[in-house]
């Protein structure tokens, strides 16, 4: 087995590459759930009610999910031998209680009908099924930070192909259960597909945990990185480690709500609010390769940052080559037959679309140039400036919105298109200077955040 701790003396663009695309593969594959899913529900009794209120639990469910996303960064970063797995363990399946709490809290009914119909607005028969829905997710926030913890730890030994294998068992086991369930049984289409997303969540964890098996028994003949100048981990060192991370997932999981509402409030809101998800899926379709590059920032850049050049090379190619992608779509032809005759907007819709799909051509290339940047901070133990630059996201975001909506009567998803666009620039720009800056002949790891955790 590799040892972690000891990268090659040189680190090859193949190398990146043949550790990225199985990570990167994962994010593809998990960028058409959620349309199957969608497209089973819409072919079941009540389609617009059920797909309303499968859009609702799902968002829910994500939010309450946020915490624990980053426990795949997290054991990347900090699994190094026994003792710091069992730390982050113990750390990881506490939080996972804590979500699991907040979403029985939830269920109960005068907490659920005070949020879905006095707070969001739902309708009646909407709000039911929503509640109905959010109770079969209730295992979809444990499971997925289970499945994180174990996919970070096997990132770590740069086994990143049993990542994409588990995603595999869960697109697998997810499509059975809502094309069964869909011919079998008399349930509610939502519920059909909260119990698909919830099963392939759940088989997905258990099959990861079943790879890691040998994994983890090799921590328990010692140090998986002897030689390695790490002080001891403690639950205090993971949670102020860990809690930047989880504020941070919790506000970028919070922008979608607040765009919604900025647009329900813009011109033209009934066509934003059909465009925008179809505009933000082409622009995923691109996007989601380069968040994997996160993990692989974390993992290969060597205790010293010897591999930082490489990596960043890499990055700037990947990001262009996305970008350039995005555009080949968004500025040709290709653009009117994957609006209208793919996602089947109608004409007019389409025309709406092209314009924020335009807007937001260099996403891609932002998304892997901020995932470098974040990788290289979590590596470095400096997760605080990761939130700051996602509350600055945040807030140019919701500034961009207020202008372009109230102050210059833009239609609402093209004000929407500006702000998450300007919203990840400043996010990327505010990074860059700590997170890209290259030692000297690699030098020394960067000096973690000052304050009360440094490690």
């Amino acid at each position: 087995m590799t040892n972690p701790s000891r990268a090659p003396e040189a680190l090859t663009e193949r190398d990146i590459f043949r550790f990225w695309a199985p990570l990167a593969a994962t994010w593809l594959m998990m960028s058409v759930e959620g349309p199957f899913v969608a497209a089973v529900v819409a072919r079941l009794a009540d389609p617009a009610y059920n797909l309303a209120a499968y859009g609702v639990a799902l968002s829910l469910a994500m939010f309450v999910e946020s915490p624990i996303v980053m426990a795949l960064s997290a054991s990347t970063a900090l699994v190094r031998d026994l003792e710091s797995f069992r730390t982050l363990r113990r750390f990881v399946y506490s939080l996972n209680v804590a979500v699991t709490a907040a979403m029985l809290l939830l269920l109960v009914p005068p907490v659920f009908r005070w949020i879905a119909i006095d707070l969001v607005g739902l309708p009646e028969p909407i709000a039911r099924l929503t509640h109905l829905a959010t109770a079969v997710l209730l295992p979809w926030p444990a499971a997925i930070g289970y499945r994180r913890f174990y996919q970070g730890v096997l990132v770590r030994r740069k086994l990143t192909r049993r990542v994409a294998y588990g995603t595999v068992v869960r697109l697998v086991s997810m499509a059975a259960v809502a094309l069964l369930l869909g011919k079998l049984v008399p349930l509610p289409g939502v519920c059909i597909g909260a119990a698909a997303l919830s099963a392939g969540v759940v088989l997905e964890a258990a099959a990861t945990r079943w790879m890691a098996r040998r994994t983890v028994n090799d921590l328990e003949d010692g140090p998986a990185s002897p030689g390695a100048a790490a002080p001891r981990l403690t639950t205090r060192r993971v949670f102020w480690f860990y809690y930047p991370l989880a504020l941070t997932s919790i506000l970028a999981f919070g922008i979608n709500p607040l765009v919604s509402f900025f647009l329900g409030n813009g011109r033209l809101p009934i066509e934003s609010l059909a465009v925008l998800p179809v505009v933000l899926s082409l622009v995923f379709l691109f996007r989601s390769v380069g968040i994997a590059y996160q993990e692989v920032s974390i993992a290969l850049l060597g205790d010293g940052r010897e591999h930082f050049r490489p990596l960043a090379a890499f990055a700037w190619k990947l990001g262009g080559l996305l970008a350039l992608g995005l555009a080949a779509v968004a500025f040709t032809p290709l653009g009117g037959i994957w609006f209208e005759r793919v996602s089947g907007l109608s004409p007019e819709l389409g025309r709406i679309a092209a314009l924020p799909a335009r807007i937001l051509t260099l996403l891609p290339a932002l998304e892997v140039l901020l995932a470098l940047e974040r990788g290289l901070l979590v590596h470095a133990h400096r997760t605080r400036r990761i939130t700051w630059a996602t509350v600055l996201e945040v807030a140019t975001v919701v500034g961009v919105l207020l202008a372009g909506i109230a102050g210059f009567d833009l239609v609402g998803v093209v004000a929407a298109a500006l702000g998450l666009m300007l919203g990840r620039v400043a996010s990327t720009a505010f990074l860059a200077g700590p997170a890209l800056r290259d030692p000297a002949g690699g030098g020394s790891r960067p000096e973690p955040d000052k304050g009360r955790f440094a490690s």
